[in-house]
């Protein structure tokens, strides 16, 4: 086992990994920019070093300045969180020159998985059904008219090096075709560098359904069950639960014991999440994400396992301790992302944090790093927080998450928790009769602009 990691990351999910660092033993080295000085995993943890100026690629994309961090604190493995540096092959590879051990999979696998194309190409090759659509990068617009008369419109473009909703439009007919891959490659170009967009087909009720996996990388893997995180915004998640309300257990067990298997095959090491859209009982991969998930807590609360410990375990060396007999599902859990914005326009909310009063009781978590006095800097993803209810049934964990939502008090910056007081009581919700379009349509009917 290590005998000290760097956490290479910010926010509550820093946090996150210090407390599972700190019950296994191990001492932790908290990295921040000079705007994150006052954060609490860098006021809990043993060490921290300043690694640059605000801005992220200064700092939290900063690789010289992390892996310097790691030799003057002598730290041994570096856990990079989720977001920043951790889908990057390069920094992992980086931290293998340098003798010091990446928590989380091969730089192969990384790669492999990073290419939204090569990830397709990769998932239909181990058996993981995928949704009809190009075979790779598309540019040519007479070659993408071919390929969506092939598959039927509605289609979607999307970028190869895509992520977060951004470089992907939906062409209705043939007319939308040229419009929507011109912006598409235009976005993808501007967020990513890379303009490269591929074509699939466009589902119109889907539901975004995906299979939390371990792996030690000597070919031991189990799967978590599944998440149910179709209530979305923009293409990014609100609210995630486990069990999903639309599968049954042999459907599960179908999907995952698939998953699980190529997980083995592909020899991946630590957590990964193998994302689907579920449309008509068809399961279609759409990506695999080489990394821990914001919405993993859920997972955690139906398995009673510690993800990020497990993580640890598998980078020092350890086997899988478990088989997939030993996974064992007890529950329903919901997680809401509470994010510093307004709750009806959600434009970002930074500054000072008054009073903070977080929920609690049975079967009510929260992962924040939030405190009153705090300073939320304006440079930074706008989430703050996430609330995590479990409950015996998904009826209890609803009533559960209704109470503790009425409790939460975040004061000084505007904050999402009233949208979910809202969401809470919907009968859609309530019943668990949603998909990836729903919230986005009680968005544009409740709240227009």
């Amino acid at each position: 086992m290590f005998d000290k990691i760097l956490i290479a990351n910010r926010g509550e999910i820093a946090l996150r990994v210090l407390r599972a660092a700190r019950e296994l033993g191990i001492q932790t080295v908290a990295v921040h920019s000079t705007a994150d000085a006052d954060a609490m995993h860098v006021k809990l943890a043993d060490e921290s070093v300043c690694i640059g100026p605000p801005a992220a690629k200064d700092s939290y994309l900063n690789i010289p300045s992390i892996v310097a961090a790691c030799e003057i604190t002598g730290a041994e493995a570096v856990h990079p969180g989720y977001g920043f540096l951790s889908e990057n092959a390069r920094f992992a590879e980086i931290l293998t020159e340098h003798s010091i051990k990446f928590i989380g999979p091969s730089a192969e696998n990384i790669r492999t998985m990073g290419d939204k194309i090569e990830a397709k190409r990769t998932a239909k090759a181990l058996g993981i059904p995928v949704v009809p659509g190009s075979e790779g990068g598309v540019s040519d617009l007479a070659d993408a008219k071919r390929i969506a008369k092939d598959i039927g419109f509605p289609v979607i473009i999307k970028a190869t090096a895509g992520g977060g909703g951004r470089g992907m439009k939906v062409a209705r007919n043939e007319g939308d075709l040229e419009i929507a891959m011109a912006t598409a490659q235009t976005e993808a170009k501007a967020a990513f560098g890379n303009g490269e967009v591929y074509i699939e087909k466009y589902l119109e009720k889907p539901r975004h359904i995906e299979i939390q996996v371990l792996g030690d990388g000597q070919g031991n893997a189990v799967h978590l069950g599944e998440r149910d995180c179709s209530l979305q915004r923009r293409h990014q998640k609100v609210w995630e639960e486990a069990h999903s309300p639309a599968l049954n257990a042999a459907q599960r067990d179908q999907i995952g014991n698939r998953v699980a298997q190529a997980m083995r095959d592909l020899r991946y090491e630590g957590a990964g999440t193998i994302e689907f859209l579920y449309e008509n009982g068809e399961f279609y991969f759409i990506e695999m994400n080489t990394r821990l998930q914001v919405e993993h807590p859920v997972t955690e609360s139906i398995t009673g396992l510690d993800l990020v410990q497990e993580q640890i375990r598998v980078a020092s060396g350890a086997k899988l301790a478990m088989t997939q007999d030993d996974v064992q599902f007890a529950g329903h859990a919901i997680e809401c992302r509470i994010n510093a914005e307004n709750p009806v326009t959600f434009a970002p909310s930074p500054g000072k944090v008054g009073d903070v009063h977080f929920p609690g009781g049975l079967g009510v978590r929260v992962d924040s790093a939030l405190y009153s006095g705090y300073r939320i800097p304006p440079y930074y993803d706008s989430l703050i927080g996430k609330l995590i209810v479990s409950g015996k049934t998904r009826a209890e964990c609803m009533m559960r998450l209704r109470r503790a939502l009425s409790e939460f008090v975040i004061e000084g910056v505007e904050t999402t928790i009233p949208l979910f007081q809202k969401l809470v009581k919907e009968a859609d919700i309530i019943d668990g009769h949603y998909d990836i379009h729903w919230l986005e349509k009680y968005l544009a009917r409740t709240n227009p602009l």
